[in-house]
């Protein structure tokens, strides 16, 4: 079994680039410019914004589904986000590079598996978690501010 890590959708955040950033505010939108590198991780391009570029920080349901583990959180996302192709069996750098908590969950949306991992250990545990028959899905978090990051997926290797 192998795993594919996808970011959000683009298409989910493209009015965000439409709006003033008092229309934003109105949302509960705040803007930011990149000052550091790495710094502001986006979940839609799966990647850290350069330096001098904005982003939108917003509340985002990433478990919107109506159990215990029904939740939102805040994220990062570029203005004007390019998608990120799905990642096969690689991590982006944007996680391997911090501290992340992985929560597997079930085809009812409860959370079976969870685990802390960083560098190579993150695709060990997604490994780990996608052999699992009962995952259906792995949601990646940065461990230090609970923020979601991505989620992966188990998927048979095409021969």
């Amino acid at each position: 079994m192998a795993y594919k890590i996808s970011g959000l959708k683009a298409e989910q955040f493209a009015y965000l680039d439409s709006l003033t950033d008092g229309q934003r505010a109105q949302h509960g939108v705040h803007i930011y410019t990149a000052d550091e590198k790495p710094g502001y991780p986006c979940r839609v391009s799966l990647a850290d914004a350069e330096v001098g570029e904005r982003l939108f920080l917003l509340n985002y349901a990433y478990q919107p589904n109506d159990t215990p583990y029904k939740a939102s959180h805040a994220i990062f996302v570029r203005e004007n986000a390019v998608e990120a192709k799905p990642y096969i069996d690689s991590v982006p750098v944007s996680l391997s590079s911090r501290l992340l908590s992985l929560r597997a969950f079930d085809s009812d949306h409860m959370m079976i598996l969870a685990d802390i991992a960083e560098g190579d250990e993150i695709e060990k545990t997604l490994i780990a978690f996608c052999n699992e028959p009962e995952v259906s899905y792995v949601q990646l978090h940065y461990a230090r501010r609970g923020c979601f990051a991505a989620v992966a997926y188990p998927y048979d290797t095409p021969n």
